[in-house]
Formats: C-alpha cells, structure tokens, sequence
C-alpha cells in the first residue's frame, strides 16, 4: 500500500528518491518524506497529502547527501498528518516502513520505559526506537537492525539508514514486498519494481523473511535466521516511460483506452491463431484430471473470478467454490484431493490473496495464479503463473487489468473443456475465433462515451444507485458499483436481478437510478421482466444492451448504451468497459480525485 524508495550511491538522492515516490504516489498518497545522510547526520523532510506537498517543501529546504530513504504512506495508525509521516527516526536512525507491526504495542511500552520518547501515533516508529536503542546498547548497524527484526511481529518492508554509516541501507521483508535495483556505482531498495524501472531493470527480489545489506558497490541477502543466501538479478519488464498519461486526462482514462490493447497483448500469449487453439505454458499438473477449482481474490478481481466460474461450469462443465481471500482460510472448507487453486491479483502481492494461496498450498492443492506482475510473491510461490500483460495499471480503480484478468480465464476455460472433454476440436477452434474478435469489440464499446455522458448526468445526482444484472451481467453490475463508490463517493449496491423483489425494490423511487446490463441472449427476457418490475415503481432505468437487444431495451429505459454484440460466452468482457467508463464520467462531475480516491490505495499489502 504504501511506497518506498532508497538509493545511496554518487549521485544527489533527493531527485532520484522524489522521482521513485512519483511512480509510486498510486500505493500511498496521506502524506510523503526523504530522509538524507548529509555529513553523516541524518536529516528529514515530511509533508501531509499529496506529494507535490512534500515538493514544496523540498524547493524550501533542499536536502543533500547521496544516500537516502523515502516513503509515500497510506495511514493504518495515527492520522495522515507531518508528524505522522515518514521517514520516522532519531538522531542515530531513520527507517521508512510498509505494513503493519502487531506487536507495536507491548514493545512501544517496553521503549518508553527503557527511556524512548516517541512522536508519533504510528506502529511504524517502533521499528525506530528499536534500532535506536540497540544502537545506544553499543550495537553496529547492521547488528541493531537484525536485533530489531528479529522481535517483529506483523507484515513489513523496511529500509533504514544511520548517522555516520553513509553508503550504507539496510532493508527486510516479511509479507510485504521489497526489491534491490542494480545500477552503475549505486544501488536501491524499492517497494515496486515500477519505482526503480527510470533507474534500472537489473532488479532481485527478496524472500520472505529475508534482510538485505546495501552498499554502492552491491547487496548482501541474508535469511530470517541470519544465514548469507543468494538471490537471483532478473530483467524486468517495465521500462521507464511506461506511466506517462499520454495526454489523458487521468491515468484511468488512459487505462480505459487501453482495454484493447491488453486484451490483444494477452491473447498473443495464450492463443495459437494460425490453428484456433489454445497454447498454454506447460503445465505441472494434468487439467484433464482436476476434479474442482477454487478461485479467490479481493475487489474486482474477485469479481472477474465470478466470471470465471460461470465459464468453467457452463462451459469446462467443472465444479468451481469461490470465495473472497479475506474468508477462505478463515472458513476452512473442506477441499476435494486433487483440486486446483486460481488465485487472480494484479499485483501479486495482495495481502489476503497470497494468504490464501498459503493456504491452500498448505492442504496440498496445486495452484494457478493469474497476475500482472510475474515476479511478485504470489508468482513466486504459484505452480504456474498466466501472466496478464496489462502493464503497469496506475489509477487506484483497476481497469484494464480487470479485462485481462477476463482474457485469461476466458483461455483457459477453452483449456479445461478441451481438456475435459466438455467441447471438441471445432467447437474450440469456434470459441478461440471469438476471442479473437474481442479486441476489436472492446474498441467498438470504447466509442459509445456521448451516450454514457448523458447517462452520466443521471447518476450524478443520485444519493444510491442500484446495480442489476443476471448470469455472468452480476458480476458485471457489481464491477459497475464498485467503480462507483470509488471513485464518485456515490454509494451503488448491485444485485442479481432476480433478486430484486426479495428486498431491495423497497428502495426504488424516482430518486434512484437503476444501472442494469442487459445482454440479448438466454436471459434477456427474464432480466427485462425484472427491469420492467423497477420501471413500475418509478426507477429512472439505465441500460446497456447490445444491438440485438436495443429495440426493446428502449421501450423500458430513459437511456440506453449499445454495445457491439459478441458472443454471450465474452459478452461480459465488453459489458464491463463501458460501465467503467460510466463511474470515470460520473467522477468528473462529481469533481473527485479519479487516480488517488480518498481512504484507497492500488496494492493492498496488509490484511
């Protein structure tokens, strides 16, 4: 959630610490700070909000030296404020912290007593006042850090620097992620690879549990117990102008045009053309074999893990569980032998997610996971990773990762029924045509933008929003929701249409609007027959249909979006794009913070 960024090496740290927050103001953006060595005492700049804040701050009062740590936080504990900023630290010390230390308290408590007189409302001023008081005890360094780590509890990447030690980081891990970046005569520490990418694509991860010795001249790796380890340099994929907005306006509208690329970019990956089949990696288990799936994740990947279960039971015809990540290890469900794990993260470093990776690595089940960033955590301790190919996605409201994630499981649906025998040859080289075509249909759906402002309008002005849609439309509508409350503040809820009646039509009246996504297809007469029961009551009806679909639609709703048609197999992935594109135009009237919504960041990295 937060960001870190550190270097030491030749050059003035400030710029480079500065530019790396940049790239990372999506994971954090409370407040922001740099601390530098300069003449070997430790100095520090903070500033509350966004980091052009802390900007200002630094055309005040420059800060020198050439090593250095900085942080963009998302606030856990104590108000986003200066004092609560980091870096946090003393006259010996300085560390920048993401996570969160559940210990804090008993140790806080054991500080003061020996002496330690804290700032800040933080957990992270702990890890601080550790270090500092192993420092006073005569420690070194690198002794006082490993001390202080050794007595933490919780998730955290941490990077610290020391008065008198110039030259010197030292960084550690343990359930939140924390990279080294390799340059020429100098070195860094960052949270995301994205930080480091204007810098160097020469980047080693750590291990969980790992700590890192950081010098100009390279990094020593060490276990959890202390012990020397080796990890691998890889070339990373990012490259330093990826995150420009390319004149958009935002960085979401951006990543809303870029639906056809990516799903393009993917298909490339997992689809043989010239034959219309399906090419995935090699696999180290046998998809003919996998009895049931369990897929889990969080927000709207979960929601494409919707999708996907609607697709590998109609079609792959296996039995799929899914839960949120933040439930299943919690609910312990009882797994059939030879299941397969899907877990679906554009990070890969989704706190709850990788937990229930864990946790089913742990009862014995092979797991798959679907992700944007292939060297994350998740990626590293997956069976096999099917790669997105998104690109960096910087807006906080997932987009184009979300029709990736689509694209995906779209394949490897193809993939088990095959495999399954639940379709033949033909009827797979049928289905991979249409994927196919999804590029360009998802370009068709980006032009529909002066109906969806009009629908915009509408929405706007409503206090509640209801969502509906049926089959593999719910979780469509409640992708639209989502968007909605997080980017407008408007609060939409989402149901499945045939639900309405059980409850939620008490609700309607002329003041809330009604988003319904209603494809032509099996379920098109039962979805308008709920649409027509909201009509009654006096709900303005905003719908999205497809052109076979639209001359009835019409009869019913005030407006109405037409989507190219496709096949109801993908129909989703198309449906999804214009009602993010929905909650995109109701942000700009509303006035609100498209890219950095209030109380949200983009990787969730605590639970």
């Amino acid at each position: 959630m937060c960001g870190i960024c550190a270097v030491t090496g030749r050059r003035d740290a400030t710029p480079i610490i500065f530019e790396g927050l940049r790239r990372l103001e999506y994971r954090g953006y409370d407040s922001a700070g740099i601390a530098t060595l300069c003449n070997g005492q430790i100095s520090r700049r903070r500033a509350a909000g966004k980091l052009s804040n802390l900007g200002e701050v630094l055309g005040q009062e420059p800060l020198a030296g050439t090593t250095g740590i900085g942080h963009t936080r998302w606030a856990t504990h104590g108000v986003p404020n200066t004092t609560n900023a980091h870096p946090h630290g003393t006259s010996r010390v300085a560390i920048v912290h993401n996570g969160i230390i559940e210990n804090f308290e008993r140790l806080r408590s054991e500080l003061e007593a020996a002496g330690q007189v804290f700032e800040t409302e933080t957990d992270s001023e702990t890890i601080a006042r550790l270090v500092d008081q192993y420092l006073q005890e005569g420690y070194l360094p690198q002794e006082a850090a490993f001390a202080a780590l050794d007595r933490l509890e919780g998730a955290y990447a941490v990077a610290m620097i020391f008065a008198g030690h110039d030259g010197l980081l030292i960084g550690a891990r343990h359930g939140a992620p924390l990279a080294v970046g390799y340059g020429d005569g100098e070195m860094f520490l960052g949270s995301d690879s994205l930080a480091l990418a204007p810098l160097t694509r020469r980047i080693a991860y750590l291990e969980d549990g790992d700590r890192v010795v950081v010098t100009s001249e390279g990094a020593m790796f060490f276990t959890e117990d202390g012990q020397p380890a080796q990890r691998a340099i890889q070339t990373t994929a990012f490259i330093a102008g990826a995150v420009g907005k390319d004149g958009y306006r935002h960085y979401m509208e951006k990543e809303l045009h870029e639906h056809p690329l990516v799903i393009g970019q993917t298909l490339r990956r997992m689809i043989d053309p010239a034959r219309r089949r399906i090419a995935l990696p090699d696999m180290p288990f046998n998809l003919a074999e996998v009895p049931r799936a369990v897929i889990s994740a969080c927000g709207s990947a979960f929601y494409a893990g919707m999708i996907g279960r609607y697709w590998l039971e109609n079609i792959a015809r296996l039995p799929v569980d899914i839960d949120v990540a933040s439930e299943l290890r919690y609910r312990d469900p009882p797994l059939a032998p030879g299941s397969l794990g899907i877990m679906i993260s554009q990070s890969g470093e989704t706190a709850d997610t990788l937990a229930a990776l864990r946790s089913l690595r742990g009862k014995g089940l092979s797991v798959l996971s679907v992700l944007n960033v292939e060297h994350s955590t998740m990626a590293r301790e997956s069976d096999v990773v099917f790669g997105t190919v998104a690109g960096p996605e910087i807006s906080v409201a997932s987009t184009k990762a979300f029709t990736a994630q689509l694209t995906v499981l779209a394949c490897l649906t193809v993939a088990l029924a095959r495999a399954r025998g639940a379709i033949d040859i033909a009827g797979e080289e049928e289905l991979v045509s249409s994927l196919l075509d999804l590029p360009s249909r998802a370009a068709e759906a980006l032009q529909q933008g002066d109906d969806i402002r009009r629908m915009a309008e509408i929405v706007a002005e409503a206090q509640d929003v209801l969502y509906l849609g049926r089959g593999s439309a719910f979780p469509v509508a409640q992708e639209g929701a989502l968007k909605l409350k997080e980017i407008s503040y408007i609060h939409a809820e989402a149901y499945a249409a045939g639900e309405m009646k059980h409850g939620p039509i008490s609700l309607i009246d002329r003041s809330v609007p009604v988003v319904v996504t209603v494809p032509s297809g099996a379920l098109f007469e039962k979805t308008l027959s709920n649409v027509q029961e909201a009509k009654a009551r006096g709900g303005r009806i905003l719908a999205f249909t497809d052109t076979e679909g639209a001359a009835r639609v019409r009869e019913i709703a005030e407006h109405v979006v037409v989507m190219p048609r496709v096949s109801e197999f993908l129909a989703p992935v198309v449906q999804v794009i214009p009602t993010q594109m929905l909650a995109y135009e109701v942000a700009l009237l509303k006035g609100t913070d498209v890219d950095q919504p209030r109380n949200l960041a983009k990787s969730v990295t605590v639970e």
